[in-house]
């Protein structure tokens, strides 16, 4: 936990940056709630950036969706999973495997 608080204050400013791109590219939310299943077998809200078009009415998963052009590079870059350290600082996630599973695959 102590790791991950110190990558996020590290990486604060460019956390601020992404958002802000994220913001000013398309609408809807800047961060997306994935749920998976953590530690002894307990659901979370997975925290990633948003990487794809804000659809609400669409019912496909958020990896289904067009993505934008800073979701290219985000995903490219890996950047988007800087999100998952707060659900490291939280005790819900391992920064180790940091990989949670969806319930989709237990049940």
């Amino acid at each position: 936990m102590l790791i991950a608080a110190l990558l996020l204050a590290i990486t604060a400013p460019v956390l601020l940056l992404v958002a802000l791109a994220i913001r000013l590219e398309s609408r809807g939310p800047v961060l997306v709630r994935e749920t998976c299943i953590g530690r002894r077998g307990r659901r979370f809200q997975m925290l990633r950036f948003r990487t794809v078009l804000h659809n609400p009415e669409q019912r496909n998963p958020i990896w289904g969706g067009k993505r934008t052009r800073i979701g290219e590079i985000l995903e490219y870059t890996r950047i988007e999973t800087l999100p998952e350290l707060i659900n490291v600082v939280r005790g819900e996630m391992s920064i180790i495997d940091p990989d949670g599973r969806s319930p989709s695959f237990l049940d």
